[in-house]
């Protein structure tokens, strides 16, 4: 209620009158109530329609002020986003909350990858900070031109970021770790210009991997890959959680049909089984 009425307070802040038909019915309702409460506003019929008035100005300013507390910071751009949400309405999370950076952890696998903006710009030599100090972030916002020219590869648990050893030998790349959900200001960083030689993706094999490729693919088409571990067929059999299909079956079933062919006998097996699989049982021997 707090909510609605803030947002119909500030649209008639700084209006001799406003016609109803301004507000949402929501609105109307709680602007209504506010008036009988405090007589701060009045709803006037005015030739056809109705409109509302500030008959209390002072009176007004003060609910106002306390429901948003600084009304005159709300378009400024001095100050960040959640900032200015509490200015607004006394949470940072209030409208769009999601802050315009992205930072994600970073790894080299293999030496000398690096990460380059622009041609004589600014460089990331993540091997070697991989070496010193184990993984790198970079901060990542739209507009930038950072780019390697050794491929990209998304991981969705920690233990795969951990420990390399699952990679195919010889891999020399940049190992990221998403943490279950790609996050959009990622996806849309990658789909405003090519980053890597390869963007490959190793989700776990159950609705919300494949729901989390089927994001990547809408963005970057053949120029990115869902990575199959071997025997991937027999691990799915041997170790594949029903419960985790089931969990998962809404993402999977609105996945399916955004993903390329080549997961076919993937998504088939699993449908028919039943199971999903996590990315850990890379490790695991097939039985």
């Amino acid at each position: 209620m707090d909510r609605t009425l803030r947002t119909a307070l500030l649209k008639l802040h700084g209006q001799q009158t406003l016609p109803a038909s301004h507000f949402t019915a929501a609105q109307r309702s709680a602007l209504d109530r506010f008036a009988r409460q405090t007589g701060a506003v009045i709803c006037q019929r005015q030739g056809r329609g109705d409109v509302y008035r500030v008959s209390d100005p002072r009176l007004f300013d003060i609910h106002l002020s306390a429901l948003s507390p600084q009304v005159g910071m709300l378009a400024t751009d001095d100050l960040p986003l959640r900032a200015q949400h509490i200015a607004h309405a006394r949470d940072s999370k209030a409208r769009n909350h999601q802050h315009e950076c992205y930072y994600p952890l970073l790894k080299a696998v293999g030496e000398k990858v690096l990460w380059r903006q622009g041609e004589h710009g600014s460089e990331l030599p993540l091997s070697q900070l991989t070496h010193h100090f184990g993984a790198a972030s970079l901060r990542i916002e739209t507009g930038d031109t950072w780019q390697s020219g050794q491929s990209l590869w998304l991981v969705e648990n920690q233990a795969l970021f951990d420990r390399t050893d699952w990679l195919p030998v010889g891999t020399q790349a940049t190992l990221l770790y998403y943490g279950g959900q790609l996050d959009g200001r990622l996806l849309a960083w990658l789909g405003q210009r090519p980053r890597a030689s390869r963007v490959v993706l190793f989700p776990d094999y159950d609705g919300v991997g494949l729901a989390n490729f089927a994001r990547l693919f809408a963005q970057l088409g053949d120029t990115c890959e869902c990575w199959l571990m071997p025997d991937w067929q027999s691990k799915l059999a041997d170790y594949g959680s029903q419960r985790l299909w089931q969990d998962t079956l809404r993402e999977f079933t609105s996945a399916v049909p955004q993903l390329p062919d080549y997961l076919g006998p993937l998504t088939e097996q699993m449908r028919q089984s039943g199971l999903a699989l996590e990315q850990e049982a890379v490790w695991l021997p097939a039985l």
